[in-house]
């Protein structure tokens, strides 16, 4: 097995991984759903009504409660916190998942079973930004 088939087996055995119903749920429940598709992706194929929408490249920062620029959405001190991550088709928010939940010790990070692509898939509301 090459290397990123391993780690990305490695982080799914690791965290909960949601489908696009079991994840929409958790919003109900008040999750905070971080869609990590660049903002491209996101103004073509449409954003997910109450995502926090947060580059991979500084979701570290705005993971972390310590941090000054973190995302309002987070509740000062609580690791407990559900935070489901989203991405295209969920890969990078599985590697994404994994990588926060050792680093930043927060316990209750997922992220949704084939990404945007399948919540969109299953019927889950989308806001569009640009006509196709």
């Amino acid at each position: 097995m090459n290397t990123i088939a391993r780690l990305l087996a490695e982080a799914r055995r690791t965290i909960v991984r949601h489908t696009p119903a079991q994840a929409a749920e958790a919003l109900r429940a008040g999750a905070t759903l971080v869609d990590l598709r660049p903002t491209e992706y996101r103004w073509r194929f449409g954003e997910i009504p109450g995502a926090v929408p947060v580059s991979r490249h500084v979701l570290e920062w705005r993971l972390d409660v310590t941090s000054p620029w973190h995302i309002k959405e987070l509740r000062h001190g609580d690791p407990d916190q559900e935070i489901i991550l989203i991405c295209n088709e969920g890969y990078t928010s599985s590697l994404a998942a994994h990588q926060v939940m050792t680093q930043l010790g927060l316990t209750r990070v997922s992220d949704v079973l084939g990404g945007f692509a399948a919540w969109k898939e299953a019927g889950y509301p989308v806001m569009k930004r640009l006509a196709n």
